[in-house]
């Protein structure tokens, strides 16, 4: 019965985390991409490099003094931002499913940012724009990897799980891309972002609890329960929301 409940709730962690960082080094990558192409690779994977760098020295400092807060304490905080972060990524997801919010799409971003790229002036040496432009797009996205992965695994007392998943995502993130260069659209950003939400929203939930001493059923199987009955409940959202545009658009 233990093994069931620590794999549980383990499996419940490994696919938010896993989820959440490639979803924000997908959105990197096409950054990093269209910088490359158009202003040089040099100076795109120099502002890469030193974004990286940054997010490393923030998990290295703060990760380890999450570990020292009371259990409790830690996990209604980090239950109420975990809440606040998956209605947002479950709001937008069912919005964009059900065609009320325009779809995600790569090429697009991709095509905005080598035309604000182009319209910029080159330089014959180091490319500043292209530093900055690289350091800005992988730190922004890399800071919510950075925010999901110290919250969900300090929260769960499995930080060094929950880091070494998220490298593994930006690996194969990267390698991917690597390979396919700028056919990130392929990637299913869309369905990936509405998992994420449900399983921050069930995370919130469950922990929101824990820190309130609410005792669960099942204890840390209870996870998959949340993530069942937000799944339905977005199903749900997105059907009626889906019917409700078709009516709209008839009329």
């Amino acid at each position: 019965m233990l093994a069931t409940v620590v794999s549980s709730s383990a499996v419940v962690l490994v696919g938010a985390v896993f989820l959440a960082t490639s979803v924000e080094m997908v959105e990197a990558l096409t950054i990093v991409v269209a910088v490359g192409h158009t202003r040089g690779w040099r100076s795109a994977l120099e502002g890469t490099a030193a974004a990286l760098g940054v997010l490393a020295v923030l998990v290295a400092a703060f990760g380890p003094a999450l570990v020292h807060v009371p259990l409790n304490v830690l996990r209604l905080v980090v239950g109420g931002v975990l809440l606040i972060f998956g209605l947002q990524w479950l709001r937008k997801a069912v919005l964009r499913a059900s065609g009320f919010k325009a779809l995600h799409d790569e090429d697009a971003i991709y095509t905005a940012t080598v035309r604000e790229l182009e319209a910029l002036e080159t330089s014959p040496q180091r490319d500043h724009v292209a530093f900055v432009m690289a350091f800005k797009g992988v730190f922004l996205e890399g800071l919510e990897v950075v925010i999901a992965v110290l919250t969900l695994g300090a929260s769960a007392h499995r930080l060094g799980l929950a880091v070494v998943v998220s490298l593994v995502a930006i690996v194969v993130v990267g390698t991917a891309g690597v390979i396919v260069a700028r056919q990130l659209s392929a990637v299913p950003e869309n369905a990936m972002k509405l998992g994420v939400g449900i399983m921050l929203v069930s995370f919130g939930t469950f922990w929101s609890g824990e820190g309130l001493r609410i005792r669960w059923p099942g204890s840390d199987t209870m996870l998959l329960g949340f993530v069942a009955l937000y799944a339905i409940v977005g199903w749900i959202l997105i059907a009626s929301l889906r019917a409700r545009r078709e009516r709209e658009v008839a009329a």
